[in-house]
């Protein structure tokens, strides 16, 4: 049973963002300003990955935990109208799952980044090394 109007959901649906979203930002300013110049969205790459570093055949995801299925405590099924959300969130990690797959038989490496990773301020630091020892390499 939904709590909000049909009205009220519907607009809370409509601030769901898949680009530009807080954890994205975050991390893009944080590597702009360690030096990392990147293309965004690139969309002639599977998935059209968060972040593309084309030069060294990288590429950042920046996964939200409720959409792409993370195993962590931001991510629980919902309880109404469960057989369109498990078939939705499924298909998206399948998705997922494929656009890797695709990236990986390109010749691009590819590293996902959690929500949950950039959800406190502390952990920015330790985030951003691992992005960035990911594209040192």
């Amino acid at each position: 049973m939904d709590t909000h109007s049909k009205q009220q959901r519907s607009y809370n649906m409509s601030q769901i963002r898949s680009k530009d979203t807080r954890p994205e930002l975050v991390l893009r300013k944080a590597l702009w300003h360690a030096g990392y110049r990147y293309r965004l969205h690139y969309k002639k790459l599977p998935g059209k990955p968060d972040l593309v570093f084309i030069n060294m055949k990288k590429a950042i995801f920046i996964n939200g935990c409720f959409w792409h299925k993370h195993n962590c405590k931001y991510f629980k099924w919902p309880k109404s109208n469960t057989e369109y959300w498990t078939r939705k969130i499924t298909n998206n990690a399948t998705r997922d799952q494929n656009n890797y797959h695709s990236l990986n038989k390109l010749g691009w490496s590819f590293l996902i980044i959690w929500e949950c990773e950039l959800k406190r301020k502390d952990c920015l630091s330790k985030v951003l090394d691992k992005a960035i020892t990911f594209l040192s390499y």
